[in-house]
């Protein structure tokens, strides 16, 4: 008898999970899904999409999906349905009906460390409430008469003391300096005055802010978590320090515009979306520009033409300036740098910086097919997609590094050439160029970080040479890394380096 009721309930248990991962792998829809692998329950593929990889490259996984599915197929990461679109056209179409068909959505563990009233996954008024508020201070009209002067002296200093070291690792040098910089201008922050390790808490969340969601003691993902709380709990104490004595400041930051917010009535800021602004406004002002820059000089360095043509276009700047006093950088040059814009672009392109951008369906989307049913790209075959249902609830992932990489949208696509822009639309982006966001979201401070990386470049072209030392390998997990570094001796144009040529 006993025998029999276990193997009743045997049977049963089998049938209930058999049935779950048949409706795991089959997921409900009111017309057809794109092709592709929901992978393990629970888990899904998130392992496999979260698998190091080397090179300025497409992801392994994007790449084999491609090859099997197609353009647009559907998936599973932490346990969320999702559809990946690597096509230009459909990427489009999302970012245009953004509030219509479409909204920003990011998975429950991006939310958990970037918070939940961020900047990145705000919605319509309160987004709109919260940009303008950014846009004061780095707007164009904030950069030209206010900001210019600041990042110049900044960066003048820093290539200055990096100047005939043996090495300085460039990355980490260059994330130093921009974490200065930014949590000076928004909280009035320096690391040298103060007693909390800021700068330390915001390592300890940007080692583990594209792992594996398990919060679990000696994850990455829980030191991230851990390093975010350190540092709003440092915003924290710093807002309300200066909440508790109010005093009349020469000069404003961002906190002050922050303050006079929340002192508005009915005001929309709260103690906690002020939190959550500034935690991710200090880690956008450094760590996008500082990877970067760091890659800018890299491929820079390697392709001598472009030294020499970059170098071209800011000696000229120097040589035509009326005043002979002017010291500085104005408005109007920084807007004339048109190769440097191109470099720029190219360097963004290839990096491919933000390895998804992500939407909620908000109902059910029929996307029509295409009518050539393949294409031959590099001699590998790639599916194009028939006509799908994407279901309402569902993720839609828009993948940029297979757009900036295809051969169809840039002829020999893992090729830097700044050249590629000549002629084109450098300030904006597109439906093949995502690399400051797309559609009605373009990032509020890609002006900013162009202007940053501009100035640096204007400085280390006319004033220094360089040379690398060692490391320069790029792996992606999948954001961008230097598994080794990129260790570079800088020193001034009328010196010789020790030991080597330079650059």
């Amino acid at each position: 008898m006993m025998f029999v009721l276990i193997s009743v309930v045997a049977s049963l248990v089998s049938c209930i999970i058999t049935h779950w991962i048949y409706k795991w792998r089959n997921p409900k829809c009111n017309g057809k899904l794109p092709p592709g692998s929901m992978g393990f329950p629970v888990l899904g593929e998130t392992m496999q999409f979260f698998a190091p990889y080397r090179a300025n490259n497409i992801s392994p996984f994007i790449t084999k999906k491609m090859k099997r599915y197609g353009s647009i197929f559907k998936t599973n990461l932490v346990g969320q349905s999702l559809i990946i679109s690597t096509e230009a056209e459909l990427n489009n179409f999302i970012f245009q009906n953004e509030g219509k068909l479409f909204q920003c959505c990011y998975p429950k563990s991006f939310n958990e460390i970037a918070g939940r009233d961020n900047l990145v996954t705000a919605e319509g008024f309160m987004h709109k409430y919260l940009r303008n508020l950014v846009m004061n201070l780095v707007g164009n009209e904030t950069m030209r008469t206010k900001l210019i002067p600041k990042v110049e002296k900044t960066i003048c200093k820093n290539l200055q003391r990096w100047c005939g070291q043996a090495s300085i690792e460039l990355k980490e040098a260059v994330a130093k300096m921009e974490f200065g910089f930014g949590a000076k201008i928004l909280l009035s922050y320096s690391e040298s005055k103060s007693s909390k390790n800021l700068r330390q808490a915001y390592a300890d969340f940007q080692h583990g802010l594209i792992s594996f969601p398990l919060n679990v003691p000696g994850t990455a993902y829980r030191k991230c978590l851990q390093g975010r709380k350190k540092a709003v709990e440092i915003i924290k104490s710093i807002l309300e320090e200066r909440r508790a004595t109010p005093e009349t400041r020469k000069e404003k930051d961002f906190l002050d515009l922050v303050i006079e917010e929340m002192k508005k009535k009915g005001s929309l800021m709260t103690e906690e979306i002020a939190l959550d602004l500034l935690f991710i406004l200090v880690f956008a002002a450094f760590e996008t520009t500082s990877t970067a820059l760091t890659l800018a000089v890299k491929n820079v360095g390697e392709h001598p033409k472009v030294l020499e043509e970059l170098a071209k276009e800011h000696e000229a700047i120097l040589r035509n300036r009326k005043n002979t006093d002017q010291s500085g950088i104005t408005w109007q040059e920084y807007k004339s740098m048109t190769f440097t814009h191109m470099v720029i672009n190219e360097t963004v392109r290839l990096a491919n910086i933000v390895p998804g951008i992500f939407r909620k369906v908000l109902k059910d989307v029929e996307i029509k097919g295409k009518f050539l049913p393949w294409t031959k790209t590099n001699n590998q075959v790639f599916l194009l997609y028939s006509g799908y249902t994407i279901p309402a609830g569902w993720i839609v992932m828009v993948c940029p590094p297979a757009v900036h990489m295809d051969p169809k949208q840039y002829d020999d696509p893992f090729v830097f050439n700044p050249w590629r822009w000549q002629g084109q639309e450098l300030n904006t982006g597109s439906k093949t160029f995502m690399g400051f966001g797309g559609g009605s979201r373009l990032c509020a401070g890609a002006e900013f970080s162009k202007l940053q990386m501009t100035i640096f470049l204007h400085y280390l072209v006319t004033k220094y040479r360089w040379r690398v030392i060692k490391g320069g390998d790029i792996a992606r997990i999948p954001a961008v890394m230097f598994p080794n570094g990129f260790h570079i001796q800088i020193s001034e144009k009328n010196m010789i380096p020790k030991d080597a040529a330079a650059t």
